[in-house]
């Protein structure tokens, strides 16, 4: 199992945790009480800074209950953590609903998932190789 240093800037209950055995997220809690406004956002400290080796990222989740329930999502989901960054995880929560969402210190306010992946190097070409889709976009596969 790989360990990560997660270092906690605030109540050490703030300790991003499992709610079950095997989830892939791991919660990340609010430091702070805060209102996320009708239709507008809000960024919320976490209280959490992480060290993750080159090769790791971590991503930035909505909590599935706060979007279906209350219409609170992350503005730019999945947030990017980069391997690099040591600083305090910051949560710009964006309010979908026609009323204030109330966040008290301690709330779950998204998850985090690790992810290991590759850099790839990119090398310039004049054109590049068909496909059998080719450069259809948007809509191309059709509804049904």
């Amino acid at each position: 199992m790989t360990s990560f240093e997660v270092l906690i800037k605030c109540d050490p209950d703030m300790m991003p945790t499992r709610s079950n055995p095997g989830d892939a997220g791991l919660d990340l809690r609010s430091a702070q009480a805060a209102v996320v406004p009708a239709r507008s956002r809000t960024t919320i400290n976490t209280g959490v800074a992480i060290a993750m080796p080159d090769g790791y990222v971590c991503l930035v989740h909505p909590r599935s209950g706060l979007a279906a329930k209350h219409g609170i999502t992350i503005l730019n989901a999945p947030g990017t953590v980069d391997a690099g960054y040591r600083g305090e995880m910051l949560v710009t929560l964006v309010n979908h609903s026609d009323e204030d969402f109330q966040i008290e210190k301690g709330d779950r306010i998204a998850q985090m998932l690790f992810q290991k992946f590759e850099s790839p190097r990119l090398v310039p070409v004049s054109e590049l190789p068909n496909s059998q889709r080719g450069t259809s976009g948007f809509g191309s596969s059709g509804v049904k």
